[in-house]
């Protein structure tokens, strides 16, 4: 893909953090991000428990075409949980990206998003604050027994996190073994991931302090992506190897969003960024290019 000339000069990798400041009487509420690249805007937007550092395999890739923003949803990663009174419900969270895309400089930029940050990038554009979607293995194309088996393992894996010692959890991210007995129900290739990536993202997943209430609000049987979204390029990229959001899933996806193009991912489990990053880049990058107008 052609790099596209951006009117802001290339920005050095650095996590900052920026403050949005809501319109009205809404409290402003700080994200943590990572910038990088120049070129097209792209947001990174990660699933319930993780943070920015997810994408770390693919965003030197991006970066050398796009301008690169993985993002700390509220309550993730070094993300502050929203302030108190402030819903987690999609009616309220997707408004408050939307502040968050102003507030770093961005007009419907692309959007990329795994799981929970999956189905945000798909309401954010059915919204209209996007430029293309890509969505990998989104969340809200479930029914109910799915939808309770994936809570399920998510608790499970919550509980993990928070009842592993510091002093255990490095022993176990030393082996192949104890990484995969760590990540395996969202990597296929859990080996592939660093000692130094599993222990944080163990961390991480302990400290979330969103990971309640989203949870919460993801309960709820309304939590279901069913609207189409003609205006803008949609790729649905689904893992062979997903266990925690079943790939038959996919076909509800297509049925939802009839123009998308549905793509599975061979050999990729639920988080396919770390399984087959050059993979997951192209999907990215054509999705990106497909939005650009017909020369």
């Amino acid at each position: 893909m052609t790099a596209v000339a951006s009117p802001h000069p290339p920005v050095p990798p650095t996590e900052s953090f920026v403050h949005v400041a809501p319109a009205g009487e809404r409290p402003g509420f700080d994200l943590a991000y990572e910038r990088r690249g120049s070129g097209e805007p792209v947001v990174l937007l990660h699933g319930i428990g993780h943070h920015w550092q997810a994408w770390e395999p693919v965003l030197s890739i991006l970066a050398a075409s796009c301008e690169v923003i993985a993002v700390d949803l509220p309550g993730f990663g070094a993300s502050p949980q929203l302030p108190d009174g402030v819903s987690y419900e999609l009616d309220s969270v997707i408004p408050l990206l939307g502040d968050a895309l102003s507030a770093l400089g961005l007009e419907r930029p692309h959007v990329v998003g795994n799981s929970l940050g999956g189905l945000l990038a798909l309401e954010l554009a059915q919204r209209g604050y996007t430029r293309s979607v890509t969505a990998l293995s989104p969340a809200g194309f479930w029914n109910g027994a799915e939808r309770r088996y994936a809570y399920a393992v998510l608790l499970g894996m919550r509980a993990g996190a928070k009842g592993i010692p510091d002093g255990m959890l490095h022993r176990m991210a030393r082996t192949a073994v104890g990484r995969a007995a760590l990540t395996s129900t969202i990597y296929a290739r859990p080996g592939r991931r660093s000692p130094e990536a599993v222990v944080a993202e163990t961390r991480s997943m302990r400290a979330a302090t969103g990971f309640a209430p989203t949870l919460k609000v993801g309960r709820s049987p309304d939590v279901i992506f069913d609207r189409d979204i003609p205006d803008v390029p949609v790729t649905i990229g689904w893992g062979e190897k997903d266990r925690l959001l079943l790939r038959r899933q996919a076909t509800r996806a297509k049925k939802a969003i009839p123009g998308a193009r549905l793509v599975p991912l061979p050999g990729c489990g639920h988080v396919p960024m770390n399984d087959d990053p050059a993979l997951v880049a192209q999907l990215v990058l054509e999705t990106v290019r497909a939005s650009e107008p017909a020369a």
